[in-house]
């Protein structure tokens, strides 16, 4: 049903396409929607880490009995997808964006990224709340590029590595 769902939806012409988690077969269907120019799309998988959610893909790819070799479906997913955003659930029951990570590409056989930004705590106050922060990692993300063309302002300040967002 699900891929049902997926597969409608492109005939619709939409500009994107939101599927609130694949868990399995559908995967392909989001995969062939985002490469075929439907920027913006976005998905959830459940997983521990960004690279386990790449993992997990690849795995409910397979489940489609397509016969697709598995190196064919790394890069269909690497050319898919540009960005991973890990959300977790913290010891103090909210969830928090923990990891931002850029997919740049194909080493071999491997799908490479570069984590942009992540989140680590640093104490809990005193109402039980975690506090932390976000610490840049050094490289600018290719996608900044498209925030500018797109009119999208990025202050330069998220960018300095000097400077950390308390949260």
């Amino acid at each position: 049903m699900s891929r049902d769902l997926v597969r409608n939806s492109l005939r619709m012409r939409p500009d994107r396409i939101i599927v609130g988690e694949v868990r399995g077969k559908e995967a392909f269907d989001m995969l062939q929607a985002m490469n075929t120019g439907h920027d913006g799309s976005l998905t959830t998988v459940h997983a521990n880490t960004p690279r386990d959610a790449l993992i997990r893909l690849e795995t409910m790819v397979a489940m489609a009995n397509l016969e697709i070799p598995s190196e064919f479906i790394r890069k269909y997913i690497s050319s898919a997808i540009n960005v991973l955003v890990q959300v977790a659930r913290l010891v103090d029951g909210r969830r928090k964006l923990i990891s931002l990570q850029e997919i740049t590409g194909m080493e071999g056989n491997v799908i490479t990224m570069q984590e942009i930004f992540s989140f680590h705590q640093t104490h809990i106050d005193p109402e039980g709340n975690v506090k932390g922060r976000f610490k840049f990692h050094g490289v600018r993300p290719k996608f900044i590029e498209k925030f500018k063309v797109a009119g999208i302002p990025v202050s330069q300040d998220l960018f300095d590595p000097s400077k950390y967002v308390e949260v």
